[in-house]
């Protein structure tokens, strides 16, 4: 079994036991980043999750709009990231971005 199937098997584990779900795609990247696109996070309305998205640098983050996503129904896209230029002021060998979409899972 793949980790994505980890995922959304999980996803719905927790929706079947009548948890809010919400699950987070990562659909581009661009230099320095951990997860490629198509990597998934599944949130649950207690805070439990199950995949990354990150590597855990933005988990915390992602996790946090996701709940929000549950609570009001409205799916986010979301965006992190760091220019070369700031990654070399902090000793990154590069930059890179990260774009994440999350929806409720109904």
């Amino acid at each position: 079994m793949s980790e994505g199937d980890e995922v959304l098997d999980q996803a719905q584990a927790w929706s079947d036991a009548g948890l809010g779900v919400a699950l987070a795609t990562v659909t581009s990247t661009w230099g320095s980043a951990l997860r490629p696109a198509g990597s998934q996070l599944a949130v649950n309305d207690q805070g439990a999750f199950a995949g990354s998205v990150s590597g855990g640098c933005v988990e915390a983050a992602v996790v946090l709009e996701a709940l929000e996503t549950i609570r009001d129904g409205k799916p986010r896209r979301l965006k992190y990231g760091v220019s070369d230029e700031k990654a070399w002021e902090v000793g990154m060998a590069c930059g890179g971005t990260i774009a994440i979409y999350v929806e409720k899972v109904e």
